[in-house]
């Protein structure tokens, strides 16, 4: 692995965490066990999204990459890239006979009945605001929660969630991913008196602290689900326990970077879905209690033979796809400058990856 003269002791000992949720690469494997992730996102109006979140998630490493979209947006994300697979089963006004009279569950159904194929959802990117998608999006929100399987919620995601913050208070599956925009509507519509980041920088002080406090003080106020604050700094926070990514990133602000951010996520959900399952042996002890504190979640991440518990993963999958994310920026504005998009991050993914975490032990990656 190459020199990290950029990332800070505590960050390469997360990363060797991180690197015990990341399935090995063996033959016994078989196609999808590796991840199967599908993004739920696309309108006629936003189809770079999408594809940008469904590429990190594959060049991540998951197996099976899908894009679900609305019937206008199929054709010109399938155009992108053939290694996707492109389903136009989101509704929208334009599809429907009545859209202020519409059964969201019976049309939410096409999609509901891929989840049992499913490892990880990505919910938002370029998804839009047309009324019947979101209505939809939203039963499918429910479904995915009835069944535990984890999703990441970006964008107009986080808008559904604003509007109806129980979809998603006190699960304990979820990734939200904010920008400071998008964290002050969620505060406000929880009625939490919080700071935003660029607040936080003009009052001076002890500005770590604040963020994570703001951070924390939303999960807590969602029941515990986790956090991304992007940002200057991304504050990733479960309510119990808050980490600042002292990853640096690129200067360029270019739209589309979140989506690497989602992509990644959903990999790494899908990865951490494996780990638990067991689907390989990682030779380590199981949990007799999982961590529900600061200290116990301190204790598993310093332990080296004891099995994490699902928070803890959960927190760690957060961080390193932001770790991911912010890498991929450093890399790709390094070689580009202010000319960076964010189709030169989707470039970046494996190698950040590599730099960052590396393949676990045991991985074979010659033949």
């Amino acid at each position: 692995m190459e020199s990290l003269h950029h990332v800070t002791t505590s960050s390469k000992i997360l990363f060797g965490k991180v690197r015990k949720i990341v399935p090995p690469m063996l033959e016994k494997f078989h196609k999808g066990q590796q991840g199967r992730v599908a993004v739920i996102g696309g309108c006629v109006d936003y189809t770079g999204a999408p594809y940008f979140s469904a590429m990190a998630s594959a060049k991540l490493g998951c197996d099976m990459s899908h894009v679900l979209c609305e019937r206008s947006a199929a054709p010109v994300i399938k155009s992108y890239s053939p290694n996707l697979m492109v389903h136009p089963l989101l509704p929208s006004t334009d599809t429907v006979k009545d859209p202020n009279s519409i059964d969201a569950p019976a049309l939410a159904g096409p999609i509901v009945d891929m989840l049992s194929r499913l490892h990880a959802l990505v919910i938002g990117p370029g998804l839009g605001r047309d009324g019947v998608t979101l209505k939809v999006v939203a039963e499918v929100i429910k479904e995915a929660r009835k069944r535990e399987i984890p999703f990441v919620l970006d964008a107009d995601g986080l808008l559904i969630v604003t509007e109806n913050p129980d979809l998603v208070k006190g699960y304990n599956e979820c990734i939200l991913t904010p920008n400071v925009v998008e964290f002050g509507r969620l505060a406000k519509a929880l009625g939490v008196q919080v700071s935003s980041q660029a607040d936080i920088a003009k009052g001076g002080g002890d500005t770590t602290s604040k963020e994570s406090e703001a951070c924390e003080q939303l999960s807590k106020a969602l029941g515990g689900v986790a956090i991304i604050q992007k940002g200057p700094h991304d504050v990733i926070s479960n309510g119990v326990t808050s980490i600042i990514n002292d990853i640096p990133g690129g200067l360029k602000r270019s739209g589309g970077q979140g989506d690497t951010l989602t992509g990644s996520l959903g990999t790494l959900l899908a990865w951490r879905a494996a780990y638990h399952s067991q689907l390989w042996d990682t030779k380590e002890k199981d949990n007799e209690k999982a961590a529900s504190n600061r200290e116990e979640v301190q204790a598993e991440l310093e332990s080296e033979d004891r099995r994490m518990s699902p928070g803890t993963t959960l927190l760690l999958a957060a961080w390193a796809g932001s770790s991911i994310t912010r890498e991929c920026s450093r890399r790709a504005f390094e070689a580009k400058g202010r000319s960076m998009q964010a189709s030169d991050l989707t470039e970046e993914v494996h190698g950040s990856f590599l730099r960052l975490i590396g393949e676990p032990e045991g991985s074979k990656t010659h033949l």
